[in-house]
Parts: C-alpha cells; structure tokens; sequence
C-alpha cells in the first residue's frame, strides 16, 4: 500500500494527521495492521494497474461526452413503461427531495434527522389513505422486492411454502420472486387467459392446495389488463388457508378500487410513478402495505414509524415502530436481512401525494385513461394492427402487429429513426402472443404526440 501522504479531496478524513490521531486511537501504528486477518497470500504484492487519474476538468468532459451518446426521452417521445413510467412530476417533488438534509443520504436512507422521522411517517399515512391500509413500510429497493419481502411475510404467517404467482407477470420480476424466495419457498405459475389477459380460474383451483402460504396477482397486470375477477381470486386464496397479496400501480387509485377493498391481505407495488424521475430506469421504490394487525406488523423486516410519547407528559415525536422486530436489532437472526432502503423516494411519494390530493389523484388517473383510450383506438384502425385483450386496461396495453407481416424489432426501429421510442417487445418472453409489443400512454402523453406515433406506425407499415 503507498505510504504517500496526501489529503484525497472526495474522502473525509483523509488527511495524514487525521489518519494517525485514528490510528492512535484504536491502538495501531500503521494503518497495514488493520488487514493484518487477511491471509498474505490473498494481498497483492504489485502496484495496481491503475490508468494516471484525470483533472478534475478532464473528468467531467468525458463523463459528458460518454452521457451525451443516450438517446433519452427528453428529446424523443416515448411510450415505452413495463415498469417504469413517464408521469409528469411537480416542482416542488424536486425541491424538497433535493434539501441536503433528505438528499445526502447513503443509498438512499437519510440520516441527519431534520424531520426525516416525520416526513416519513406522513409519507406512509398518505400511501396507507391511498391504498386503504393502516401500515405501510419505509420503502423496499423496488416494486420487485417489495413483492418478494411481502411473499415471505406470507410464508411466514402461514407457516407454508408454496407461492402462487399470476404468469401475466413482468419476467424480470419473476426472476427476482424466485431467487429472493428461494431454496425455501417454491414458486408455481398460474395461467392467464388468452381472451381477457387475466388470472385463469380454473388454474388456479387446479394449483391450491394445503401447502400454498400465498395468491400473487397484478391489477393492472403486466400485461396492462384490469384483474376484474379479483374478490373471487382472494375468496379462493383464503377458502384454502391461503393469503392474498395484491401488487398494484398506486397511480390507478385515483380512479380504481384498492386491493384492499376486494380481499388483499397485503398490497405492494412501486412509487415511481408518485413524483420520481424515470433516471436511466433507475428511479424504483417499492412499498408495502397492510392492516394493522400485529400478525402482519411483526412480520414487515423493514423499519415502520409511528408517532410515540415522549418523557414529557402530553408531548409526542415520530419514531421508530416495533425496531425489535427488524434485522438491525436481530442482526443475523433477523427474518430478512435489511439494509439501507429508498427512504428518498418515499418522502417524494409523501409529498407528490400531498400536492395532488383525492381529487388531484382522481383527475390524473381519469387523464391517463382518456389518453390510453384514445391511443388504442387509434393504433387499432390501422391495417392489419390490432389490441391483443378484449378487457379493460389503465395505462398500458398490448398491440398486435402479427397480421402487418414485419416484426416489433422491426417496427421499433423504424420509429426511433423518428424520434420516437415504441412499445416493449414482448415477443421473446411472451411467444404465444405473436409480435406483440406493450405501449405505455399516461398524463404527459398529448394528443399531437400520440397522433405523431400513430402516424409513424401507419408510415412504416
């Protein structure tokens, strides 16, 4: 290691001196015995092969250029989504997510308590009013965990290991169930059904049985369809000694009934689409939600906060809720191990939801579904196109350019030489559905950009 002494400028405590007061102050001489466990064999002996570090200046010019090859969809008109979506995002979302005190943060859990314990608390009453739950967790990573952590909870409470998973699911996020459930709980597909897009019934009777802890569907699914049959689903998760658990896009409940109203034991989703940038597909959160009993409430391994008494009679504070429960106090005992989590985009939820209200909710779900209407209609008059499900849809749906001959790729291509990003290309993943892509309409798109893409599709075909 070079003993070379110098104060690096992005590394606090760097300086030499302040190296040797820490040293001296957990009894060393030379910051090498810290590693004094690692066997020497495993150290490497010889200079790191490290290219002659660039200017400050140097840096930034070929971080930009290398930013500046993205095709963004700033300056191109986007439909894609499957998960993560372009709404419009108020000001002042960006404003107070931005205040150091929320924003320097490590990996998104923000320590310097200016409030954080009440924005949070607030955040998860506002999510809890939207979905119709009492409880509701600081923020899992994304939607995908959230859905994992909360088949877990079920498994749990149930004392079983089967999970019954919708197969009209995003695969990625099946990639995740499984792997986060795994070796211990076993995951089984239920089948959709080929007119409607949604949960068959008859699959599903056919795979309950007295080993499955849990029922998971989508509404809307993956695959943009309304899940309409969801009370009966939940009466036949439940008839088994089952658990329901419902994911759900929180944006559509301005304008749609909440899981919890047909029979959810738990409901998770993901709060991109409340007040955060899409960045890069990078923007997730995940949240989950219950009722308040203890049963559920000490099987969330995620931090909760509650308004508590303080040592002064009369005189309340927000803080944590049941911390015995989680992995910080149970360490490797824990149920999950969790670690730091997206307490950012929560308080960004906390304070889009705030902003838009019940009937700013309602007014943008009613938009979204105007617009997507409208798109589908439109798509659907051009030869040879067609919408793939005869059922009704939020935002999202699926397009069938079988019949025109060329394939999504194809097509995709086409477009994005317009300036235009189309519908996710579902044909890999779903091969029974032809050349099919998912188109994502929402609040931002107008009526001149979804003609232009209409336009487009029509040109290229």
């Amino acid at each position: 290691m070079s003993q070379k002494r110098f104060a690096h400028p992005y590394i606090p405590n760097s300086a030499p001196e302040v190296k040797e007061q820490m040293l001296r102050e957990i009894g060393l001489t030379d910051i090498e015995e810290i590693y004094a466990d690692i066997p020497a064999e495993l150290r490497l002996k010889e200079a790191m092969n490290i290219p002659e570090a660039m200017t400050e200046y140097e840096l930034e010019r070929h971080v930009t250029k290398l930013m500046n090859k993205n095709i963004t969809t700033k300056e191109n008109i986007s439909f894609l989504g499957a998960g993560c979506w372009p709404h419009f995002i108020p000001a002042v979302c960006d404003e107070v997510n931005s205040r150091a005190e929320f924003l320097t943060a490590y990996a998104g859990e923000p320590y310097e308590d200016h409030g954080r314990f009440q924005a949070l608390f607030e955040y998860q009453s506002l999510v809890a009013e939207l979905v119709d739950m009492d409880v509701v967790n600081v923020p899992t990573f994304d939607w995908a965990q959230a859905a994992s952590t909360s088949l877990r909870m079920a498994a749990r409470i149930t004392q079983r290991t089967e999970l019954l998973v919708a197969r009209n699911i995003n695969p990625d996020k099946l990639l995740i169930i499984k792997n986060y459930t795994s070796p211990d709980l076993k995951v089984t597909l239920v089948d959709y059904q080929d007119e409607t897009g949604a949960l068959c019934l008859d699959d599903l009777k056919a795979a309950l049985n007295d080993n499955v802890a849990a029922v998971y569907f989508e509404n809307p699914t993956f695959l943009g369809t309304l899940e309409t049959n969801g009370q009966e689903i939940a009466d036949l998760a439940h008839a088994a000694g089952a658990l329901c658990v419902v994911g759900v896009d929180p944006i559509s409940l301005g304008v749609l009934e909440s899981p919890a109203n047909y029979g959810a034991d738990i409901v998770c989703g993901d709060l991109q689409p409340l007040g955060v940038h899409m960045h890069y597909g990078g923007g997730q959160s995940g949240f989950i939600a219950t009722h308040d009993d203890p049963t559920f409430v000490m099987e969330y391994p995620s931090r909760l906060f509650g308004i508590a008494p303080t040592e002064v009679e009369g005189e309340y504070g927000f803080g944590d809720v049941a911390y015995d429960r989680t992995s910080f106090a149970k360490r490797e005992k824990g149920k999950e191990s969790v670690g730091t989590q997206t307490a950012l985009w929560g308080i960004t939820a906390g304070v889009y939801l705030a902003t838009m209200g019940p009937y700013g909710m309602q007014e943008v779900g009613q938009g979204i579904m105007q617009r997507s209407q409208y798109a589908a209609k439109k798509l659907a008059e051009l030869p040879g196109v067609g919408v793939k499900f005869n059922a009704p849809f939020f935002k999202e749906f699926v397009v069938d350019f079988t019949q025109t001959g060329k394939t999504v790729k194809e097509i995709n291509d086409a477009l994005l030489a317009n300036g235009i990003f189309g519908g996710v290309d579902l044909s890999a993943h779903y091969p029974e559905l032809g050349q099919t892509a998912l188109y994502c309409v929402t609040e931002v798109h107008s009526k001149d950009e979804i003609d232009t893409l209409v336009a487009a599709v029509k040109s290229v075909l």
